[in-house]
């Protein structure tokens, strides 16, 4: 089983898919890295030497920020926003949608569950 980056690669599943295992790489990245490091992208990834694995290994080490580095990278960026007090920064607080969506109708993601309010009596 491969090891890249703290992460086993999932057994029998193309490297191009595989590598998406690791949290900073999608798609694109995975196929521009099996390119450089001159791997088969159809080759599984149970199938790969340890030759390629470090080649792998390298490349990601040395362009990449992936996995807890890219994670704490990510933190202090909306952490930076929180304690600026800016507009981002304080959706981030409530939160709510950061990036102008509408928060009337949808957003269940960032909200929760509906808290439903009892109508006033007349």
């Amino acid at each position: 089983m491969a090891r890249i980056a703290g992460v086993d690669l999932p057994r029998n599943k193309r490297m191009e898919v595989a590598l998406t295992y690791i949290y900073g790489i999608g798609r694109k990245t995975a196929a521009d890295l099996c390119d450089k490091a001159k791997v088969d992208r159809d080759l599984r990834s149970d199938k790969i030497t340890e030759d390629e694995i470090g080649k792998l290994r390298r490349l990601i080490e040395g362009e990449y920020t992936v996995e807890g580095d890219l994670r704490r990278e990510i933190s202090m960026n909306i952490k930076r926003h929180v304690d600026l007090g800016s507009y981002r920064g304080l959706r981030h607080r409530k939160g709510l949608p950061v990036r102008g969506q509408n928060t009337r109708n949808n957003s269940r993601t960032r909200k929760g569950p509906k808290k439903t309010v009892a109508n006033k009596k007349k």
